[in-house]
């Protein structure tokens, strides 16, 4: 067979390869979002000096609290520091592989429409956080089923700290798409 009739037998299924990447209506390869962005309101207790069975850290890829001491598959942990005072700490922060990160926003929860990929997340510092403050989250590499393993992405703005009770609450939206960048409400474009 001749490198031209090979060549001419390779095109149909380059072209289906390329329709089938290019199918997606988002414009970025992946296929359609089906999970959407919903706020969600959480409570964490401090890693210190709070019942055992209570949790301190939050999974985006689960969408909720985590109890430290039933699973080490979380993004972030909630404690009060002496020295700092109450702090989201990463999972290179506590021990465990620096996979996950924060970043500090200076713009308001609402403002923030897509996550940032720049590699300035925290890994293994604390993030000290007050009333008001608003965080990005960078989650620990997920399994995709269509690209290699992403960190999925979040935000969170903390409405309350209780010192005595050492809680802090939060509203978070997580992205729970694999690929996806979006940080508003419903099904990401993006």
């Amino acid at each position: 067979m001749s490198a031209l009739r090979r060549a001419a037998g390779a095109l149909p299924a380059a072209a289906l390869c390329f329709a089938l990447l290019t199918s997606c209506d988002n414009g970025i390869g992946l296929p359609p979002a089906a999970i959407a962005n919903v706020v969600d309101t959480v409570t964490l207790y401090a890693l210190t000096g709070t019942a055992f069975d209570t949790p301190s850290a939050y999974s985006v890829s689960g969408g909720g609290p985590v109890r430290t001491s039933l699973s080490p598959s979380f993004d972030f942990a909630f404690d009060f520091k002496p020295v700092l005072g109450p702090v989201l700490l990463p999972t290179g922060a506590v021990g465990l592989p620096t996979s996950s990160g924060l970043l500090l926003s200076g713009q308001s929860f609402e403002a923030i429409t897509e996550a940032p990929t720049q590699e300035n997340y925290e890994a293994t510092k604390p993030t000290l956080v007050s009333p008001g403050a608003v965080i990005l989250v960078r989650s620990r590499p997920q399994p995709c089923v269509s690209i290699s393993s992403q960190p999925l992405y979040a935000k969170l703005h903390v409405l309350a700290l209780d010192q005595v009770q050492r809680t802090v609450q939060f509203e978070i939206l997580s992205d729970q798409n694999c690929g996806y960048l979006g940080l508003s409400p419903g099904l990401p474009s993006r």
